[in-house]
């Protein structure tokens, strides 16, 4: 499958600063830190020259635009994320049935794209043309800023890959690639590919990334971009919304645990390992309570301070939520090395850098 990203160019990034401030201080406006909050809202993807506010809406949210929210609200949820300066949107024609990656996306001047059908071995090229041109064409968009291949075809070579992702590049559909949920050494044999043959290799990759899911953002991505400059762009920082204690005392009839399609994560809820998690996560809520900030910011933050994570894509349902989650920037200063360690401590799941250790 692939997954369509789109994103405003780099040369806008400043004048949405701008207009973020002016949004942002009607929400803070007795915040001292909101200075810092408009600094650090765009990164670089990766090492390429695409500029990206730290924060992002992405998957979570299309799902709950699809069957938990009016369109009032999603309509609401876009125009607050866009005033506040977010021009990262995450999006697939397979969310919501493709509804939201049209009509709300395109009723404001933003960015997106959707996902095209699974592809086969024999079709890679027809099918990535195809479905990126009627991503295009649903969202009245020429191009979109970067389009990510999501999970690898066992059927089809890497080379068809890279190939097919290097020519709707060069036919101006898309200005970079990325890839979603690829593992470090299909990254590398991407990338190899496309210095091979004169390609164009990815510039991202899209990892689930939070307190319980670590190994990959934190010990194989971070090599990754000091070698060829990949990125990383993070979804899932809330886990589903275990990380906001909303599950503490079960499962809310209104969460998405309690939803069809979502038998899963109430298993994983109700499990020893789930139940060890939610232990560790009341204890992280009193962290949050001394740092004056709730847990889902930390939660938040704690993703943004990991080195090489270019943006964390945020899951919402409500305009209330989604301001919550920007405020996730302020806290980013609080979070310093022996704070840090603290939480490593109290979550017990640090990952160890096996050869650098070996190196010592």
């Amino acid at each position: 499958m692939f997954l369509c990203v789109c994103l405003y160019p780099g040369s806008f990034c400043q004048d949405q600063q701008q207009r973020a401030q002016v949004s942002l201080a009607s929400c803070w406006r007795n915040d001292p830190s909101l200075d810092l909050l408009i600094w650090l809202f765009c990164r670089n993807l990766g090492k390429s020259g695409l500029r990206v506010s730290c924060l992002g809406l992405g998957e979570r949210t299309w799902v709950t635009f699809g069957s938990q929210i009016s369109d009032e609200m999603a309509e609401s949820v876009m125009t607050v994320a866009y005033d506040s300066g977010v021009n990262l949107f995450d999006t697939a024609e397979v969310y919501a049935s493709g509804r939201y990656s049209t009509d709300c996306l395109s009723a404001r001047p933003i960015s997106a794209g959707s996902r095209p059908p699974r592809c086969t071995a024999n079709g890679h090229l027809r099918v990535c043309v195809a479905g990126l041109r009627g991503s295009l064409s649903r969202l009245q968009l020429d191009y979109v800023d970067i389009v990510f291949a999501n999970r690898t075809d066992v059927n089809a070579p890497m080379e068809e890959i890279v190939r097919a992702m290097t020519f709707v590049i060069e036919q101006g559909m898309a200005m970079y690639w990325g890839t979603s949920r690829w593992n470090v050494v299909e990254i590398m044999e991407a990338y190899s590919i496309a210095r091979q043959f004169n390609l164009i290799p990815p510039v991202c990759e899209q990892a689930e990334y939070h307190y319980f899911q670590r190994d990959k953002v934190e010990l194989h991505l971070p090599e990754l971009y000091h070698k060829i400059g990949v990125g990383a762009m993070t979804w899932s920082p809330l886990a589903c919304g275990l990380l906001t204690g909303k599950y503490n005392e079960g499962v809310p009839e209104s969460s998405r645990a309690a939803m069809k399609g979502y038998a899963w994560l109430k298993e994983r809820l109700c499990s020893d390992e789930g139940k060890k998690q939610l232990s560790k996560i009341k204890e992280l809520h009193l962290l949050a309570d001394r740092l004056d900030c709730t847990a889902a910011q930390l939660a938040i933050a704690w993703c943004l301070r990991s080195e090489g994570v270019s943006s964390v894509l945020l899951g919402v349902s409500n305009t209330e939520q989604l301001l919550e989650n920007l405020g996730s920037v302020r806290v980013l200063s609080q979070l310093t090395p022996p704070l840090i360690a603290e939480m490593d401590a109290l979550l017990g799941n640090k990952p160890r850098n096996v050869k650098k250790e070996a190196r010592r």
